[in-house]
């Protein structure tokens, strides 16, 4: 199909891409016939593959009985049964589910609730939210603001309010070479300290991070001691804080919620990605009970909603695709076939003279690619080797996921890896095997 037959505005306006027709396990196939091997989970959503029988059946279920009802008038059976159970799996003191349709609009949710919060209990001048530099938090515009990818932020800047940056625990970067792990994650942890004094500890209602970095930066985990001191700085100060866990959440890294793995609870959280697996649209907020409690003694109503939050279709999938990944015992495969993709990439990659750094936790792993591995210099940004990269991993038959700007929004190129909790070793080796062709044709180019 041409650009010029094609009425959909697509992605990249100067190109259609192919056909999907057909979900096989863990591979996509085109109207061509060609396959594809899903090593990204699209963009990490597709954790159970394209064809899970049992929520394809739980969908048409619920279709067959109600498929939507305004959550304005009604609750429905799935949204307070997927609500239990988040509320009954989640971490620390979060209790209660406010229920999206994405990503974007769980993290948009997440910044007004902190904000209602503090006019509820008497602190209205708290609004500032602070973030990380290299983060992403999502594409509608307060969501793009408390985000740190330069690249998709740059020309909608004057649309943005202003949130204040500090640094990103990204070891591989920036940690001295006399500095342990653990000194490096309480220095950079300290600069969110230094931002709260200088902003005024009474105007700063949260700080907003990802435990594992995703698509920015390419699945940089926290080093050890990270979050536990941002937790510790946030109580401090009387700061909200909140998880972005839309990418590395959901059984991505191997823990349900991938904050577990660090030992530290949000005071919101942010899911979506695989809390559906891509069966139906749907994210959520994971609220404490304390903001919970603030808005329902104080004003009564969160200031806020969507048109589809709570959607019965799209909650039976979300019901369903947990059930499966607890019935399955897939994040148990997460950590095995994860611990499987490491050792596949180090084997391939470990020796390459462009390969900087292989990351990651479960099935979320990255590779970053460097034009020297010695000095960690960039290739030119021009040359978007990222780009080539995707382009002959999909001309082999592989998804992957890479993306420019790892390092400031314009220098740096990675690939990030996702692919379906499902796999097994024989998937692992085929995706590495094409990857690496893939990486050894585009820098050969």
């Amino acid at each position: 199909m041409s650009a010029r037959k094609s009425h959909v505005f697509h992605r990249n306006a100067r190109a259609v891409p192919p056909v999907a027709v057909k979900g096989d396990g863990v591979y996509i196939v085109d109207a061509d016939g060609k396959r594809y091997l899903d090593g990204s989970g699209g963009a990490a959503v597709s954790c159970l593959g394209h064809s899970h029988p049992k929520v394809i059946e739980a969908i048409k279920r619920q279709l067959d009985a109600i498929p939507y009802g305004h959550t304005g008038f009604f609750t429905n059976e799935p949204m307070e049964k997927l609500a239990a159970y988040l509320a009954r799996e989640a971490p620390g003191e979060l209790d209660m589910v406010y229920f999206v349709s994405g990503g974007s609009e769980a993290v948009e949710a997440s910044l007004k609730m902190a904000r209602q919060y503090f006019i509820e209990i008497g602190q209205p001048k708290r609004h500032r939210i602070i973030a990380r530099r290299q983060s992403y938090h999502g594409n509608t515009l307060g969501a793009l603001a408390v985000g740190g990818n330069e690249m998709r932020r740059e020309q909608f800047r004057p649309m943005l309010i202003d949130a204040e940056h500090v640094s990103p625990c990204f070891a591989y970067r920036d940690k001295r070479a006399e500095e342990s792990d653990e000194e490096y994650g309480l220095r950079v942890a300290d600069e969110l300290d230094a931002t709260i004094r200088k902003a005024g500890p009474d105007t700063v209602a949260a700080f907003i991070c990802e435990p594992v970095v995703g698509a920015t930066a390419g699945a940089v985990p926290a080093v050890p001691g990270y979050l536990k001191r941002i937790r510790e700085i946030c109580d401090r100060y009387g700061v909200l804080l909140i998880f972005d866990e839309v990418m590395c959440g959901m059984g991505r890294t191997g823990h349900l919620f991938a904050c577990d793995e660090d030992g530290v609870a949000p005071d919101l959280m942010t899911i979506a990605k695989g809390l559906g697996a891509g069966y139906q649209p749907i994210g959520a907020v994971l609220v404490a009970g304390k903001i919970f409690e603030a808005i329902r003694d104080g004003s009564g109503a969160f200031q806020h909603g969507h048109t589809y939050m709570g959607h019965p279709s799209a909650c039976a999938a979300g019901l369903a695709v947990q059930e499966a990944i607890r019935d399955e015992n897939l994040l148990e495969n997460v950590r095995v076939q994860g611990a499987n993709l490491r050792r596949a990439l180090e084997a391939r990659f470990g020796n390459n003279a462009n390969v900087g750094d292989i990351r990651g936790r479960g099935l979320f792993m990255a590779i970053e690619l460097v034009a020297d591995r010695s000095t960690k210099e960039t290739f030119d940004p021009a040359r978007k080797l990222h780009a080539a990269v995707k382009r002959e991993a999909m001309e082999r038959g592989l998804m992957i996921y890479p993306m420019g700007g790892t390092i400031d929004g314009r220098h740096g190129d990675h690939v990030l890896m996702a692919p379906p909790f499902i796999v097994d070793q024989s998937h692992i080796t085929e995706l590495v095997e094409k990857l690496g062709d893939a990486v050894d044709a585009a820098l050969a180019a």
